[in-house]
């Protein structure tokens, strides 16, 4: 598959991917979410590959879903929660699938913010590092009326505890490096200058590591009670579909595209 919005090449076993939408603060449309999907599909496939890495170019992470050039604004209220609904199940789902069970470690290297989506795709990997001047937002619910998707349900509570979980997901408040690090939700914060060099020598350590014990090593820590992620995938579609229909989302993406702040009713 022919790449566009995702930069991909394989070098000393080690599969390096960027987010390349840099224009766009690497927020997910439909092309880059397929090509995610694509490229884990072709990492898993290929037994030469025993480490990845992933980051975003320019100066985000990823800004999550892109909601002015990704579609969203373009479907209509009537039916909109049972299309966003597929649209997870068909394509964002399956990439966060495609990513969480990747057989090879995956070491993320978060620089600017990975808000909303781009979070829940930063957890998918195995050791995530961000830049001190990098932060992690939930924006689901105060900015569009909706729920952390892509797994963020999933990861949040597991990672940081159940009481910080809800408060970074109702409030939206930005999650700095270093308190993401302090709470547990990354393996490290880095000086903005060392990430790209101290998440590639990570990579580099993996591949150069016990594949077979990585691979079980994951196998085992990622199948958590009392939900696995695909249950809890189908869990967020479901809800997401919901609210997807309500007037808050409606109210929140219009005060998205204008730029100002949403104003709720509360239906």
């Amino acid at each position: 598959m022919k790449f566009e919005s995702l930069a991909f090449e394989v070098h000393d076993r080690v599969a390096r991917l960027t987010l390349n939408r840099p224009e766009r603060l690497n927020a997910l449309d439909l092309r880059l979410v397929s090509e995610l999907t694509a490229a884990a599909r072709q990492i898993a496939a290929d037994a030469s590959i025993r480490a990845v890495l992933l980051g975003g170019a320019g100066r985000a992470f990823c800004a999550g879903a892109d909601l002015r050039g990704g579609g969203f604004a373009d479907i209509p209220a009537p039916g909109r929660g049972a299309a966003i609904g597929a649209r997870m199940r068909d394509h964002f789902n399956p990439m966060v699938r495609a990513w969480y069970h990747l057989p090879v470690p995956v070491v993320v290297a978060v620089n600017g913010i990975a808000a909303g989506a781009g979070s829940s795709l930063a957890l998918c990997g195995d050791i995530v590092l961000a830049a001190k001047s990098a932060s992690f937002l939930q924006l689901f619910a105060p900015k569009l009326g909706l729920m952390p998707d892509l797994g963020g349900s999933f990861h949040l509570p597991r990672l940081v505890g159940t009481a910080r979980a809800k408060g970074l997901a109702m409030l939206g408040d930005p999650l700095s490096a270093a308190d993401a690090a302090a709470w547990g939700l990354i393996w490290a914060c880095i000086d903005d200058a060392g990430l790209q060099v101290e998440a590639d020598r990570i990579a580099r350590r993996l591949a150069d590591g016990p594949t077979l014990a990585y691979r079980r090593i994951k196998a085992a820590f990622n199948v958590e009670l009392p939900e696995t992620l695909d249950e809890q995938l189908e869990v967020e579609s479901e809800f997401q579909s919901e609210l997807a229909d309500s007037a808050d989302f409606a109210e929140g993406l219009r005060a998205f595209l204008a730029k100002r702040t949403p104003t709720f009713s509360g239906a």
